[in-house]
């Protein structure tokens, strides 16, 4: 029999529970994303959500644990929530299971039987401490859903703090603050002006001595990197950095990710609605919570040319190598991507720049992780979601490296500055915005001079509906299909046929659906090879 603390705990449980029941025949599944569908389908998810955070926290002796209440790029009437572990990282992957399970368990006793479960499974205590901190984004559904929060949480008898309205980069830096603070090497101050404060300090060192930026203009998405942006740049200071942000209207909720933002500009290859840049003056698209970003300028032909997560990788990834060259500390630079990454980046980055590269499965836990395994790790998804992670070795061969003339010392520094720049926990669009604009200084280009780097082969993404996505079967991080049998054999086939010709089938991870992503020499080709092996997979 349970002991009273546990028995209480899973009364207090079941008593809030009623108050937030499961819509009948709904199937929910934790995925990369945490949960994301119609906000409307979801008190119940946030609810559970609070439970499995406490035990994620009393798993981790008291460790502080994030809930973060957001869907991106998402419509408006969309949200979803995801967990944060204690560095600011994503989620374990052992307990997205479990988060899955407390989200279907139909009934009131089910949940219970399910949550003692976890905790006896673990050897939980569940009269241990726990410590949640949480923050949403700025939809219509959000405040509700934070209420069914705060009930699982006090259900489970977790202590929490409500961080309100952040961009979902912001809560993760809090989440790691709060957790290294008492370490050797606390990572900042836990709080949305120690954010701003942190950044604006590294920028400021980094362009020091610099020709200030140009004015860039930046599409906030409607969303709640838009405020949070201009008060980054009230701390920073006019003297270092000009942005101008529009999209910006919060308020009006039903506007949010509106044909703008980070994915529309990405997936549309064209400018968001009403924009209208001069030629050659750089531009930028957040998404709506902040943790995506991509580039973009007009030419003189009102031609679009898009910048984005393959270029910002290549751009970052060039100006470390060539400071850790300049610098003299034996480091190494490494590049992450994914199938989805422009064949052309991928032979810019090993055959110009020769740095390593590892490809990975989709999804930025994937990504992540491997770029952990280099002492600077770079990866972006080509949709803009990245950053660079810079390995407590490396961190601490160049704090302790005594240089031997003043451009050791200055790459050094801009190194060590860096690394407190770009944010160490996840993707983050203010962030990565404030790399780009720094390193676009230190080389004094604009956006034509970074995008002739390389470029891009056209390429072309379809959707196709199939009876069962299961039945597509990946290996070589998600570039050949092992079944259906002998799809893969005609691909080749038709792959072998066009200039610079590739292409891949991966099943999307939410729909009975693949999508197949084909790249040549031209448009055209590029176009008729998606389409031909789209093609392949009719009635399959």
């Amino acid at each position: 029999m349970a002991d009273p603390i546990t028995q209480q705990q899973l009364s207090q449980i079941a008593k809030f529970s009623t108050l937030h029941p499961r819509p009948y025949g709904q199937k929910y599944e934790y995925g990369t994303a945490g949960f994301r569908l119609l906000g409307s389908l979801l008190d119940s998810v946030v609810f559970r959500v609070g439970l499995l955070a406490a035990l994620r926290s009393r798993k981790l002796d008291g460790e502080t644990i994030g809930v973060m209440v957001t869907a991106s790029h998402n419509p408006p009437d969309d949200n979803g929530v995801k967990l944060i572990d204690p560095q600011g990282e994503m989620l374990e992957a052992s307990w997205e299971a479990y988060a899955t399970k407390f989200a279907n368990a139909e009934t009131d006793d089910e949940l219970t039987k399910e949550y003692l479960a976890v905790a006896e499974s673990l050897n939980i205590n569940l009269d241990s401490p726990a410590n949640v901190v949480f923050a949403r984004d700025t939809r219509a559904s959000g405040p509700a859903l934070v209420a069914a929060l705060k009930d699982g949480l006090a259900a489970a008898a977790a202590d929490y703090a409500d961080y309100r309205i952040l961009t979902t980069p912001q809560l993760h830096y809090i989440v790691k603050c709060i957790n290294t603070a008492k370490t050797a090497t606390p990572y900042g101050h836990p709080s949305e002006q120690g954010y701003y404060e942190k950044l604006a300090t590294a920028f400021q060192i980094v362009t020091k001595g610099k020709p200030k930026p140009h004015v860039i203009t930046v599409d906030a998405a409607n969303g709640v990197g838009g405020p949070k942006l201009k008060e980054l740049a009230r701390y920073i200071g006019s003297d270092y950095l000009d942005v101008i942000v529009v999209k910006d209207e919060i308020d009006a909720v039903e506007k949010l990710n509106y044909q703008c933002g980070a994915d529309f500009v990405k997936t549309q290859q064209k400018l968001p609605l009403g924009v209208q840049p001069a030629p050659y003056e750089l531009y930028a698209s957040l998404d709506g919570d902040a943790d995506r970003i991509v580039f973009y300028y007009i030419d003189e032909a009102k031609k679009f040319h898009l910048l984005d997560g393959d270029k910002i990788a290549s751009l970052a990834a060039m100006f470390i190598r060539d400071l850790i060259a300049v610098s003299g500390v034996d480091l190494q630079v490494g590049v992450v991507q994914t199938a989805y990454a422009n064949g052309s980046s991928s032979k810019y980055l090993s055959d110009i720049l020769q740095v390593p590269i590892t490809v990975t499965r989709t999804g930025v836990k994937h990504l992540h992780h491997a770029s952990q395994l280099f002492d600077v790790g770079v990866y972006f998804e080509a949709n803009g979601h990245g950053t660079v992670l810079f390995s407590n070795s490396a961190t601490k061969a160049l704090e302790s490296f005594e240089a031997q003339n003043p451009g050791q010392q200055d790459a050094v520094t801009t190194l060590l500055s860096l690394a407190a720049l770009i944010n160490q926990t996840v993707g983050d669009a203010l962030s990565d915005l404030l790399l780009v604009i720094a390193i676009l200084s230190h080389k004094a280009w604009g956006p034509s001079e970074w995008n002739l780097t390389y470029t891009d082969l056209p390429n072309r993404l379809v959707r196709v509906v199939v009876k069962d996505r299961a039945a597509f079967k990946t290996e070589d991080a998600e570039r050949r299909l092992v079944e259906p049998k002998g799809l893969q054999a005609q691909i080749d086939a038709l792959v072998k046929k066009y200039k610079s010709g590739r292409s891949f089938v991966r099943a999307s991870g939410t729909e009975d659906a693949v999508r197949v992503y084909a790249e040549a020499a031209t448009r055209l080709e590029a176009d008729e090879l998606a389409v031909k092996v789209s093609d392949l997979l009719k009635g399959l």
